[in-house]
């Protein structure tokens, strides 16, 4: 029998993780990067800069998706007080509330996760996810200046 890999599961597992917040999303007329984004704006505004690394997302998407956002009037932009050139991004009135019905499914599932687990099989996977991530961190196959099979060198 062939051994899964690590990053088949996490990824298998997070595409239909994905997908139920994508499902439960479509039901508020939305979907999960609005959630995660509305999840991921301080109370008090955030800056564009913080927003992106913050949700892994390169400028050009999040660029579309802040766009997206503001059309449907769950955010508005304001100058950053501290640098006229920068954006603060802060959750309209009708974006905190879809930020609850956010917060609800995610706390929902959580839940549901929390019953079909017991307390050690909790923190067993706490241990082995993050072990996973200083690994992910660390890990570097090709070190620099190693020949490759094609004889170029990394840069």
């Amino acid at each position: 029998m062939k051994k899964e890999t690590y990053d088949y599961a996490l990824k298998s597992t997070w595409q239909l993780v994905s997908n139920m917040y994508n499902r439960e999303a479509l039901k508020f007329e939305s979907t999960m990067v609005i959630g995660f984004a509305l999840l991921s704006i301080e109370q008090k505004g955030s800056s564009v800069t913080e927003l992106g690394p913050k949700m892994g997302m390169e400028s050009t998407s999040l660029s579309r998706l802040i766009n997206t956002m503001e059309e449907r009037k769950l955010i508005k932009r304001n100058k950053n007080p501290k640098d006229g050139r920068g954006v603060i991004i802060k959750l309209t009135k009708f974006g905190r509330l879809k930020r609850e019905d956010s917060k609800s499914v995610v706390m929902g599932f959580n839940k549901e996760i929390d019953k079909n687990l017991n307390n050690e099989e909790v923190k067993n996977f706490y241990k082995v996810i993050n072990r996973i991530s200083e690994v992910a961190k660390e890990y570097e196959f090709f070190k620099k200046g190693q020949v490759i099979l094609t004889t170029k060198k990394i840069k």
